[in-house]
């Protein structure tokens, strides 16, 4: 591990394989090519997950094995952004559908009691030694059972990997400098882009959620956005096209005829060239209220 005054570390927290995909792929491929270390970590397999590709929908292999094709898929995606990549090991939990809604599978990562689903990432903290954490916020970006799992994971391992006594059989502490959650649905982002669509006669995949952006889940906050102010704008649009060939090798779960790419790459550059978060906790200071950074490392450097 490289221990040079340039090459600063980054973990980037998800819940399944694909994940890492479709939140921070630019921004990661940007601070590969600037020569920094980044590692994904998936918490668990995807073995739950559902052929969301209607092209391949009787493929064999994931019909069979999920876990041991998305795998694969994993893999492929790994060798395009260049990341380095850890699996936690937990079963997917699946997406719980009915009312009321059943309950998850015992033994699955949303199940499991805190300490036990954050020991093996306070481990990996301690060894990788990232110096900028990336996770979910508190609606996991969307609420599915792993992803809230996958905050509350990040945050305890952020917090403890530090610390003299936690975990004891962890290794020996290592305290990140920086926590960051993923914007993925920024409003202002998502208003830009259909406006920009809308005026170049295109057809907006964000017509029903600016729709309903004014609704109100039941604490009184706007579902799929964050309730956390974006501090930071990584401007990475030079490599959205890597974040899209990264996309597609998740075969069993991203429909190349999708809304994932229902957006030119050209317009998706011009209108937004950013990728967005919110700064959460920070040893080395935040932006003045009003302002934005434009780098995960801010301070670090």
């Amino acid at each position: 591990m490289s221990e040079t005054d340039s090459a600063l570390r980054l973990l980037a927290v998800h819940a399944h394989p694909d994940d890492e995909s479709s939140k921070g792929a630019p921004m990661m491929a940007k601070y590969l090519a600037e020569g920094h270390e980044v590692m994904v970590v998936s918490c668990t397999d995807g073995s739950r997950g559902d052929i969301q590709n209607p092209h391949i929908v009787d493929a064999p292999h994931p019909r069979r094995d999920m876990a041991g094709a998305r795998r694969l898929e994993m893999a492929a995606a790994r060798e395009i952004l260049g990341v380095d990549h850890r699996w936690l090991g937990f079963i997917d939990s699946g997406l719980p559908e009915g009312d009321p809604l059943p309950p998850l599978p015992w033994g699955s990562f949303a199940t499991l009691p805190i300490e036990q689903a954050s020991a093996p990432l306070v481990r990996l903290m301690r060894e990788f030694r990232p110096h900028v954490v990336v996770a979910y916020d508190e609606n996991g970006g969307y609420p599915h059972p792993d992803h809230i799992m996958a905050h509350r994971v990040a945050v305890e391992a952020f917090r403890a990997a530090g610390q003299d006594g936690a975990y004891p059989d962890a290794g020996a502490p290592w305290a990140p400098s920086k926590l960051y959650y993923d914007v993925s649905f920024n409003p202002n982002k998502v208003r830009r882009i259909h406006d920009a669509l809308v005026a170049a006669g295109l057809t907006s995949p964000y017509a029903d959620w600016i729709a309903r952006a004014s609704e109100n889940d039941a604490e009184g906050h706007r579902p799929w956005t964050t309730r956390h102010r974006v501090t930071t704008h990584v401007e990475c649009a030079e490599y959205f096209e890597v974040r899209d060939r990264a996309l597609l090798a998740h075969a069993t779960q991203i429909d190349p005829d999708g809304w994932f790419f229902a957006v030119p790459l050209e317009l998706r550059q011009r209108e937004w060239p950013w990728e967005d978060y919110a700064l959460i906790e920070s040893a080395v200071g935040f932006p003045e209220e009003g302002t934005t950074e434009g780098d995960l490392f801010a301070g670090l450097r």
